[in-house]
């Protein structure tokens, strides 16, 4: 069976527009998906890139404006027009509410693929307790229980390690899909993706310098 380490950011505009498309590919394919959820500006800096906020504003525009519109509608799923107001709120949290389902399963993929809808489409605060707490409920779960799990040291610490760990994977990006070791930067990516799946592209020379 073939496996893709699923890395991403809990509010990532990207990893959001491929979501829908990254499940009906593993469900086509037979996948293991894993889920690795990252605070991406820590991961983002280690690879020497600039944080959003030190960006320039006509990067950000381009960003935030036609680039996303134009991939939501090309992959047909519905977007807010404007920047996400609470887009810089600590999502930490909503990471470990992922977390604490395990890191794959239906149920795994189904908080991820919500979370990520919320904030791009509902504007929720990510790291609102009432906001992930509905939430929960909405997916049937208990939410006390529920966020009692991804407010736990546990968990939160997962969150870390994921982060030290796609650090060291030298991931620069989200969403990043991890095809039995070869990595794919982008949902813009999802297509070669399905391929590599399809017919896996010829070995190559080039290797992750940080992988052992």
């Amino acid at each position: 069976m073939p496996t893709i380490e699923y890395v991403y950011s809990a509010h990532s505009a990207f990893a959001y527009l491929g979501s829908k498309r990254l499940l009906e590919i593993c469900a086509d394919h037979s996948v293991k998906l894993i889920h690795k959820p990252i605070l991406l500006s820590p991961v983002v800096e280690a690879q020497n890139s600039l944080p959003f906020g030190a960006r320039t504003q006509p990067h950000v525009d381009y960003f935030f404006g036609r680039e996303i519109e134009r991939w939501a509608e090309y992959r047909g799923v519905p977007i807010i027009n404007s920047r996400p107001t609470y887009h810089d709120a600590d999502y930490s949290l909503a990471s470990g509410m992922i977390l604490a389902l395990g890191d794959t399963g239906a149920n795994v993929d189904t908080m991820a693929h919500t979370i990520l809808k919320a904030h791009w489409c509902d504007d929720a605060d990510l790291s609102s307790l009432e906001v992930l707490e509905k939430i929960g409920t909405d997916l049937g779960h208990d939410p006390r229980a529920l966020m009692d799990q991804a407010k736990s040291d546990l968990v939160q610490e997962k969150v870390r390690a994921n982060s030290d760990w796609a650090k060291n994977q030298n991931v620069f990006g989200s969403p990043t899909y991890i095809l039995d070791g070869d990595p794919f930067y982008g949902q813009d990516h999802l297509e070669i993706l399905e391929h590599a799946l399809n017919k896996p592209f010829a070995a190559t020379s080039w290797v992750n310098p940080s992988v052992n």
